[in-house]
């Protein structure tokens, strides 16, 4: 949602018009006012072609110009925006870099290069670039929201919020501004602020609303745990697509939020018509199953997961069907296995525990819980299990 389209900072006629080669100097040299008409030529065409995606031609075009002129900023950007259209960022960098050794400042060398770091990760060298970018326009709000967005990847709350802010000033209904603040909001789990900027874009765009702010909207319900306000919005996006994973996961987890497990497992199996190898998906559909004390389709969806790859919550699961059915030796076992593998998981000693005190052993279950404290786990649901082991 943070592709920024508001301005094309590649069309030929935006470009720099203080370097158009078509404005130089009037000479009398009629070879000279030749070669300056062939340049502008090939770099319309050139630009052109980057237009309708025709790389090769605008690559050949761009060639042409650096034979006669190495140093052409046109030529230069025009090979660097080619490279980057094809996903060759680190080649694209080195024709941009190129281009601002000769032509510092250069407008869409420095645009271009800022692109480039993002698409490679590399936010802190994007926004350096950006920066730049701004000295000489500092009311580009395609940069702008850009700049935000890169604040945002790097977890700098506090700059983000006033780039998008300073965005939002400019230009009130900015949707990239609004969708940025939403996110950034939820990445920093203040899901009702994020509520407020993702609930803004939907009043200002009603049914052409991004399916998207659909979802993002009934996943903040998600993380608030009002599942019942959620569910509206998970299925609006799946009246547009039927198909979309993120309406039918986000319907599948509010009606396990709600405790409506058969609800539930109408979309979990949704989900693994399209995708029967998603682990993740197996283990939720077999704690359904588990709820409902459908144990044998519990078991077959938690093996179903482990046949994939080892899942600590399949073997949890499978645990934790053997605790319903007393065989608490058989989880006492798993659930030892599990510790060893993630010894910080307070969930794998309260289960442990709690299967020694069923078996009426509340010695061993105090020293399980010992051990969660020797680990540096704490929770308050192993607090109150030691206040129950002591009555």
């Amino acid at each position: 949602m943070s592709d920024h389209t508001g301005q094309n900072c590649n069309e030929e006629q935006d470009r720099c018009p203080q370097d158009d080669p078509q404005k130089g100097p009037e000479t009398e040299e009629t070879g000279e006012n030749t070669e300056v008409a062939e340049l502008s030529e090939l770099s319309k065409r050139g630009y052109q072609f980057l237009k309708e995606d025709k790389i090769p031609e605008a690559v050949e075009c761009f060639t042409k110009i650096l034979t006669l002129d190495d140093s052409n900023n046109y030529a230069l950007v025009g090979m660097g925006d080619a490279a980057r259209k094809r996903g060759n960022f680190k080649d694209a960098v080195a024709y941009y870099q190129q281009c601002l050794t000769q032509h510092p400042g250069n407008n869409y060398a420095l645009f271009g290069l800022a692109d480039c770091y993002k698409a490679l990760g590399q936010y802190h060298k994007a926004i350096e670039i950006w920066e730049q970018y701004l000295r000489h326009d500092d009311k580009n709000i395609t940069v702008l929201t850009r700049v935000a967005d890169a604040y945002r990847k790097v977890r700098d709350f506090k700059h983000s919020k006033t780039v998008y802010l300073q965005v939002l000033d400019m230009e009130p209904y900015n949707p990239y501004a609004i969708i940025g603040l939403g996110h950034l909001h939820y990445d920093f789990k203040e899901y009702r602020d994020a509520l407020f900027y993702w609930e803004k874009m939907l009043e200002s765009h009603r049914e052409k609303v991004d399916i998207r702010v659909l979802t993002s909207i009934g996943n903040c319900h998600r993380k608030l745990k009002t599942f019942e306000k959620g569910i509206p919005y998970f299925e609006q996006a799946l009246e547009r697509d039927t198909y979309n994973f993120y309406a039918l996961f986000g319907l599948a987890d509010c009606y396990r939020g709600l405790n409506q497990q058969a609800r539930s497992l109408d979309y979990w199996n949704r989900i693994l018509e399209l995708d029967s190898r998603n682990k993740v998906i197996l283990t939720r559909a077999g704690d359904a199953y588990r709820s409902m004390g459908d144990y044998d389709e519990a078991v077959d969806y938690y093996q179903r997961a482990l046949n994939i790859e080892f899942d600590t919550y399949a073997v949890l699961g499978l645990a934790m069907v053997a605790k319903s059915q007393s065989k608490y030796d058989e989880a006492i076992a798993s659930l030892r296995r599990l510790i060893q593998q993630d010894p910080k998981n307070y969930r794998l000693y309260l289960e442990l525990a709690d299967c020694f005190y069923r078996k009426g052993d509340k010695y061993n279950a105090l020293e399980i819980i010992e051990e969660s404290q020797k680990q540096g786990v704490r929770n308050s649901y192993l607090m109150e299990f030691i206040e129950k082991l002591k009555t």
